[in-house]
């Protein structure tokens, strides 16, 4: 249910209503408009009158709302939010890059690569230390071991870092770390969701390989509904009949998102291909799509990485994509850091 309040409303009369929600048991979330202030009901809303809430003078309207995630929704929050991560702001206009190699193999290969990045225009390091794979006897990626080094390469480069957490055991060792990733196999790991929903660090919430749009909102307000309202979609392709690509990279679901959430949406065009003569153009169409970012695998030998290196673009190649990003950002209105 939402509950809009006129503008220029006595603090003490809003404070009053929204003390009278709570006392039904309801959580609330406020956003403050230019002309409106926007109370958001959660819970159970069928004990609220609305009608008598409908009379009060500092009411302009109530409306129920259908949908299922509420405070994920841009009907409770109808400005997008900006998350901001070390001084770099996803959404409201701004674009971020994010960039590195799928996994973490030495402490030489991730600066390396971490300052060609930076060199380029990245404005973010990425980097795997623990990997899920499909194949038990492949690279597993470093582990905590892999966390230390990608912290060093923060150290070594001043980039906020981005890496997936796999199990909710390792997220004291993820202390430091800027955005954690949860990655396609996990959007519907929930015990794992709402450990992350007590924190304050920003999320990555990457698709599932199957899952609808309305399921990954649903990943979305787990997290948002423990208290963590930092949350970044990720779309990074579907599983289809198409065997061309290793997914079939969903870009209606951006504009689709705009208009059923408040929350940013970034696109991983690496994952979603598989083969990186494809990530270019699809980058480019991510951002005509109205993304908000990209998140790009680099490496600086991809035929020798022990991770994805089909789909890892080599630091030149990542720059040319950069420039062209930049160049096509002003048609849609956005701005690169």
């Amino acid at each position: 249910m939402i509950v809009v309040i006129k503008k220029n409303q006595e603090k003490t009369q809003v404070d009053n209503l929204i003390n009278w929600i709570k006392g039904l048991g309801l959580g609330v979330h406020i956003s403050e408009g230019e002309n409106s202030t926007i109370v958001g009901l959660v819970g159970d809303t069928s004990k609220v009158d609305i009608d008598l809430v409908r009379t009060l003078d500092i009411v302009e309207n109530v409306t129920r709302v259908q949908e299922p995630y509420k405070n994920v929704n841009r009907k409770f929050h109808p400005q997008d939010s900006v998350i901001d991560v070390g001084g770099h702001k996803f959404g409201g206009g701004h674009f971020q890059i994010i960039a590195g190699p799928c996994s973490i193999e030495s402490e030489k290969q991730i600066i390396d690569v971490a300052e060609a990045v930076k060199r380029a225009g990245a404005t973010l390091l990425r980097g795997g230390a623990f990997k899920p794979r499909t194949s038990p006897y492949s690279f597993q990626g470093m582990g905590v071991d892999g966390l230390k080094l990608l912290k060093k390469a923060k150290a070594e480069t001043g980039m906020p870092i981005v890496t997936e957490i796999m199990s909710e055991e390792h997220i004291d060792d993820f202390e430091g770390v800027d955005v954690m990733q949860v990655g396609a196999r996990n959007m519907q790991n929930f015990d794992l969701l709402k450990k992350l929903g007590k924190l304050k660090t920003p999320i990555l919430l990457k698709r599932g390989i199957a899952a609808t749009v309305e399921e990954w909102l649903m990943s979305a307000e787990y997290i948002m509904s423990e208290g963590n309202p930092n949350v970044i979609l990720c779309e990074r392709g579907i599983r289809t009949y198409e065997t061309y690509t290793r997914n079939t990279l969903d870009l209606s679901a951006i504009p689709v998102l705009r208009e059923r959430t408040h929350l940013p949406v970034i696109v991983d065009p690496s994952h979603a291909l598989g083969i990186s003569r494809f990530v270019k153009p699809m980058s480019l169409a991510a951002v005509g799509a109205g993304a908000d970012g990209l998140i790009i695998e680099v490496h600086n030998d991809p035929p020798h990485a022990l991770c994805d290196g089909a789909q890892s673009l080599r630091p030149e190649q990542f720059a040319d994509v950069v420039d062209c990003v930049g160049r096509m950002l002003p048609v849609v209105g956005k701005e690169l850091d």
